[in-house]
């Protein structure tokens, strides 16, 4: 009961950043691959990517659907590497962000719309920079709200005790 009620709130937390109206890739799903398996444990993997793909069927599949989920699947592994402190944990989610930058946009890449050269792959990289922005900023956001959260948490879960 308690897995089904944290993922439940993880697919409303995610659903929420991305259903209401923001700039490209400004939503929480990168700070929440890092996050949710960081601090809750890899068993939440599944319930993150099942909240993903079901966001994405509302929102619209795409053609490079696989490399963003398995983004997400290789930030949520990546952070099992991170979880020490507070700035192990915002530095983490950063370089979730710019993992997440390389695979997608190395995906958008091989799918062949830029031409399979040198010259195609850094057209990719480079158009794909203002979103990266987005995501870099809106990473750092949500992280910061989360660990808001984990330590107002803590700090009452200390307190009572």
């Amino acid at each position: 009961m308690k897995y089904l009620k944290i993922s439940l709130g993880i697919f409303v937390a995610l659903a929420a950043s991305r259903f209401v109206p923001h700039p490209p890739n400004f939503t929480s799903l990168l700070a929440l691959s890092f996050y949710v398996p960081a601090l809750l444990g890899l068993r939440y993997l599944p319930a993150l990517l099942t909240s993903f793909i079901i966001t994405d069927i509302f929102i619209g599949m795409h053609s490079s659907a696989f490399f963003t989920w398995g983004s997400v699947i290789f930030i949520g592994l990546l952070s099992q590497h991170f979880g020490k402190n507070f700035t192990s944990r915002i530095s983490g989610a950063l370089i979730g962000a710019c993992l997440f930058y390389i695979i997608t946009n190395f995906g958008v890449w091989s799918l062949g719309p830029y031409g399979y050269s040198i010259n195609g792959l850094i057209l990719s990289y480079t158009l794909a920079l203002p979103f990266f922005g987005y995501s870099l900023v809106s990473t750092f956001i949500f992280s910061a709200i989360i660990e808001t959260l984990y330590k107002l948490k803590f700090w009452k879960k200390n307190l009572i005790n």
